[in-house]
């Protein structure tokens, strides 16, 4: 099962080093989010300082959504999904693979998002073990969660809006102690 789950993720991140998707699209995209909290925040530096935690994990979120619906994209267009059943990969093995390559490309765009938040918002961490474990354990459930609530709602016409109705209630009471973890 493992090595099949792996030649999933592979094939994922693969796919993503060659659309650059991630770098070209998903990464300023993340970026702009940020840029447009500090103005909608009005560069207050405290303010920017408190609320930092709840920004990043609603970046997380937003980037996240994004980054579900182009894995599942990929699996859905040309039928991509049929032949990789066909291949004799069990459904578990395709989930845990998918659920991997998307948890390793959420965890850089988190490293990003956070080395910015720390430089623009001069936002302070009073624990780092713990913020590092939460997020660990946060982007976990962020991928896990979404690569299934991504393939249920992929055989909808309307899967860009129910996505997020279905993923985002779901991961409150992870988002909310994530939060909690920065101090």
């Amino acid at each position: 099962m493992f090595r099949d789950a792996w030649l999933v993720t592979k094939k994922d991140l693969l796919i993503e080093l060659r659309s650059r998707i991630l770098i070209n699209q998903i990464a300023p995209y993340t970026l702009l989010i940020l840029v447009l909290f500090g103005f909608a925040l009005d560069a207050d530096t405290e303010t920017l300082r408190d609320t930092g935690p709840g920004l990043f994990w609603v970046s997380t979120l937003l980037v996240a959504i994004l980054a579900i619906q182009r894995s599942v994209d990929v699996e859905t267009s040309d039928s991509a999904i049929d032949r990789l059943m066909l291949s004799g990969i069990s459904p578990t093995s395709i989930y845990v693979g998918k659920t991997i390559g998307l948890y390793l490309q959420l965890i850089v765009l988190e490293a990003l998002l956070f080395t910015v938040m720390v430089v623009l918002f001069d936002m302070s961490v009073v624990d780092y073990p713990l913020v590092i474990v939460s997020a660990v354990v946060t982007t976990l459930a962020i991928s896990s969660s979404g690569t299934l609530y991504g393939v249920i709602a992929s055989g909808l016409g309307v899967r860009e809006t129910l996505l997020p109705v279905l993923f985002l209630p779901v991961l409150a009471p992870a988002v909310i102690g994530a939060t909690r973890a920065f101090g």
